[in-house]
C-alpha cells in the first residue's frame, strides 16, 4: 500500500459536484467564487463531477436514444465516445476554466489517468448495462503528487478497463472511490437538495442504514430522493468516510466543511459504517 511521506499527512476533502450546478455552470457563479475562496484557505481538495443532463441533451441532438433502467444509464459501445466527449471533454474543461479564472490551479483528469483507478464493466446488475463500469482498485499517487505541488485535481467520471476501453462510472461511486483511495477526511456530495427531510419536513442531520430504512418505511423518503439517499449511504459505506449530502446553493455549505468530524450545520451526514468490501489499493 502506498504510504504518504510524513511531511504530507493531511487527508483531502473530496467534493462531488452535481445537479443544476453542472447543467448551467454560469448560474452557479457565486458558488464557484465561494469554492475558490475555500480552496485558497484549504488547498487539500479533490473535485469529482458527473453531468447526466448535458449527456442527455448531446445524445438527443445526435438522434441517439438514451435508455435508463432502475436509474442506470444503459451505455451501448456506440454511445461511449460521445458520453466521454461530454464528460471528460466539454464539462471537465468548462469546470477547470471556471476554477482557473478564479485563481485555482485546477487540473482536469479522467479516473484512469496515472493509474488513479482500475475499473471493469459492472457486474452489479441482473441486466447488461453496456459500458457502465465499476471501480476495482487504484492508487492515490498521482492525486497526492498534484496536491503536494499546489494543484487541485478535477476528475470526470470516465474510467477505462484493463484493455484501455472507456467506461462510464456513476459520479457518486467515483467520488466514493477517490475518497477511499486517498483516505479522505470527508466526502461531500453537492446536489440540488438541502438534505434529507423527516416526516415533519425537517432536515435530518445524521443518518445510518437503520435510519434510512426507518424513513423509507414511514414514507418520508420516496421517489427520486430514495435513489439519492441510497447512493449517499452506499458511498459512505464503500469509502469508509463520513459523507455529507448538501445543496450547492446553500451559502453556508463550504464554510461548514472545516468542521469535518463534528456536528454539521448544513445538509445530512451519512455515518461511515463500512459494510461493503474495499476495492484493492495498489501503489
Amino acid at each position: 500500500m502506498y504510504t504518504e511521506p510524513k511531511s504530507f499527512n493531511i487527508a483531502p476533502i473530496v467534493i462531488k459536484l452535481g445537479g443544476a450546478l453542472l447543467d448551467t455552470p454560469e448560474g452557479g457563479a457565486a458558488f464557484f467564487e465561494h469554492l475558490a475562496g475555500f480552496i485558497a484557505l484549504h488547498p487539500i481538495v479533490v473535485l469529482v463531477h458527473g453531468g447526466g443532463k448535458s449527456v442527455d441533451r448531446h445524445l438527443e441532438s445526435l438522434g441517439l436514444q438514451s435508455e435508463k433502467r432502475d436509474g442506470i444509464r444503459i451505455t451501448p459501445q456506440e454511445h461511449m465516445r460521445e458520453i466521454a466527449g461530454v464528460l471528460a471533454g466539454q464539462m471537465n474543461a468548462s469546470l477547470v476554466g471556471l476554477l482557473r479564472s478564479r485563481g485555482v490551479n485546477a487540473v482536469g483528469l479522467t479516473l484512469a489517468d496515472g493509474g488513479t483507478t482500475t475499473a471493469r464493466k459492472t457486474q452489479k446488475f441482473s441486466f447488461d448495462a453496456g459500458r457502465v463500469g465499476e471501480i476495482t482498485g487504484g492508487s492515490p499517487q498521482l492525486i497526492q503528487a498534484l496536491l503536494r505541488n499546489g494543484c487541485i485535481p478535477v476528475f470526470s467520471s470516465i474510467a477505462m478497463d484493463r484493455g484501455g476501453q472507456l467506461l462510464n462510472i456513476n459520479a457518486d461511486e467515483a467520488a466514493a472511490a477517490i475518497a477511499r483511495l486517498t483516505q479522505a477526511r470527508q466526502l461531500v456530495l453537492l446536489t440540488d437538495v438541502a438534505g434529507v427531510k423527516d416526516e415533519a419536513g425537517n432536515i435530518v442531520r445524521t443518518l445510518d442504514r437503520a435510519g434510512v430504512e426507518r424513513l423509507t418505511q414511514s414514507g418520508a423518503i420516496t421517489g427520486g430522493m430514495l435513489a439519492k439517499v441510497r447512493g449517499a449511504l452506499e458511498a459512505s459505506e464503500q469509502s469508509g468516510v463520513e459523507t455529507l449530502v448538501a445543496g450547492w446553493n446553500d451559502a453556508n455549505v463550504l464554510e461548514s466543511l472545516q468542521y469535518a468530524g463534528t456536528v454539521k450545520f448544513v445538509g445530512t451526514q451519512f455515518l461511515a459504517i463500512q459494510t461493503a468490501p474495499h476495492a484493492e489499493v495498489v501503489s
